[in-house]
C-alpha cells in the first residue's frame, strides 16, 4: 500500500498544510468536509486543495519526509511545489492526479 506526503493550500493559496496518508483521495475529502472547523489547522484555514504530493512505499519513509518538510521555510516549500506545479493548480480532480502524473 503506498503512502503519500502531501501539501494542500487554501483557495487563496496563502496557507500551506503538509500531511501524510495512505489514501490520498479520502484524506482530501476529509479536509474538504472539515473546512471551517476551528479544531484542526487544515479546517481552520480551508486547506483542502492539493498542490503537491510524493508517493512512498512505507509509512516510515513518508513520515521522515513530512518531518523534514515541516521544518522548512515557506520559501523552500514554495520552491519544491514550483518544480512540479509552478502554476499551483489544484490537483484534486484533475486527470494528472487520477493517473498519478504528479
Amino acid at each position: 500500500m503506498p503512502y503519500y506526503l502531501y501539501i494542500t493550500t487554501n483557495p487563496a493559496r496563502t496557507v500551506l498544510y503538509t500531511g501524510i496518508t495512505n489514501n490520498l483521495q479520502n484524506r482530501l475529502n476529509e479536509h474538504f468536509e472539515k473546512r471551517g472547523d476551528e479544531r484542526s489547522f487544515a479546517g481552520r484555514y480551508y486547506c483542502y486543495n492539493l498542490i503537491y504530493y510524493e508517493p512512498y512505499r512505507s509509512a516510515l519513509e513518508a513520515i521522515k519526509r513530512v518531518k523534514q518538510i515541516k521544518k522548512w521555510s515557506r520559501n523552500k516549500k514554495e520552491a519544491l511545489i514550483n518544480r512540479v506545479n509552478p502554476e499551483w493548480r489544484f490537483l484534486n480532480n484533475t486527470e494528472d492526479f487520477r493517473v498519478g502524473r504528479y
